[in-house]
């Protein structure tokens, strides 16, 4: 089961690890510090094909699969996961929505500028008072003729200042209807249309996090992706999918977090030895090693069934959820091996253990993960 052998595979992990160490290593932190999102990296991103991963070529993507795709993201989030994180949602979350629900004119008229990276995406479910219970969400969008008027709030959206374009799900119809909430684009420039508050996070600092502000926003209908009530249906199929991404996007940190403390229990020296030849820490290096193996065939297993057109809800909820709680557990360790230098931000571990922490929150918390497992478990 060894997914990353195949050469398509290797040459995006050797692209995408050369890119990150010429274009992101020197400048990671300066981002993280003042919060900066660096939007001149994903115009690059954009020019290499990443930001389009998963597009067809038709449509001006990559037309590569899950295998690639978590390579991408993986190698990224080695060196910074706030580059991992929005990568991945840019992917995954709005591009991927139009280009599984669009119809071929929303296709040919968002997909190219999103898969080049000319365009930033975002995408809109999370409300103040509707994390994980979606079904309650304020935002509203009533019919007026050809048009649809959105008012409401939505909050913790990667880009959700700067991204060009935005897939909004808005209700439709009756609180607590799953056929009540519809998904629509929205462009940036839109009357009505704003980015809200910026977020001041714990990690991840360098991807952006804000609110989106409705107010008497028109758009046409034409910007309505598929039949009125499927955009909750729509949604879950899309986390079934963006779940593989944030998996892979743990791995990453887990695997940057495991490398780092390998090189520096070799190279650290107490009582006239390298650090390395201690139990204590050989155990913890055995430890995180065995956990990111782990969770890199679960994250390849669903990106498998995902690329076979299969149902990835158990698979990629197990990956996410697992990937996630390893890329804490790796990171809180590889600080214990920095000791006071891990406290630090000379060191990179520090920022690992600041970005992990949002991979078991994203996209379903790991107890909404379990909720999901559960499920699929019970029902079989």
């Amino acid at each position: 089961m060894n997914f990353s052998a195949d050469e398509n595979v290797q040459m995006i992990r050797q692209t995408v690890k050369d890119f990150a160490e010429k274009n992101i290593r020197p400048h990671f932190m300066k981002w993280d510090e003042s919060q900066e999102f660096p939007v001149h990296v994903f115009k690059a991103l954009g020019e290499l094909g990443l930001m389009g991963v998963l597009v067809p070529e038709e449509y001006g993507g990559s037309g590569l699969g899950y295998h690639e795709y978590v390579a991408a993201i993986e190698e990224l989030a080695k060196v910074c996961g706030s580059v991992g994180l929005s990568m991945a949602a840019h992917n995954s979350l709005c591009t991927g929505h139009i280009m599984m629900f669009g119809n071929e004119e929303q296709k040919k008229r968002w997909l190219p500028k999103l898969a080049t990276g000319e365009w930033i995406g975002a995408w809109g479910l999370t409300e103040a008072n509707t994390g994980s219970d979606a079904l309650r969400m304020q935002c509203v969008a009533k019919k007026d003729g050809d048009e649809w008027v959105l008012n409401g709030t939505k909050n913790w959206i990667t880009h959700g200042i700067s991204g060009n374009v935005a897939v909004v799900l808005a209700r439709t119809g009756d609180l607590l209807d799953s056929h009540g909430i519809t998904a629509f684009v929205v462009e940036r420039g839109t009357p009505g249309f704003r980015g809200g508050k910026k977020e001041n996070k714990l990690g991840m600092r360098a991807s952006e996090t804000a609110e989106l502000i409705f107010e008497d926003c028109r758009i046409p209908d034409a910007n309505r992706l598929g039949n009125v009530g499927d955009g909750f249906i729509q949604a879950m199929k899309i986390l079934d999918g963006g779940r593989i991404s944030i998996a892979a996007l743990s791995l990453g940190i887990a695997k940057g977090a495991y490398e780092a403390s390998v090189k520096y229990s070799k190279e650290r020296q107490q009582f006239g030895q390298p650090i390395a030849n201690f139990q204590a820490i050989g155990f913890k290096l055995a430890d995180m090693a065995t956990r990111i193996e782990a969770a890199e065939l679960l994250t390849h297993q669903a990106a498998n069934l995902k690329n076979k057109g299969k149902s990835v809800n158990k698979e990629s909820a197990m990956a996410k959820y697992y990937a996630s709680e390893v890329s804490v557990y790796c990171s809180n360790e590889a600080v214990q091996i920095f000791g006071g230098y891990g406290y630090t931000k000379d060191f990179p571990v520090e920022k690992f253990y600041r970005d992990c922490k949002l991979c078991t929150i994203g996209e379903g918390t790991s107890e909404i993960q379990k909720l999901v497992i559960s499920r699929a478990v019970l029902k079989a």
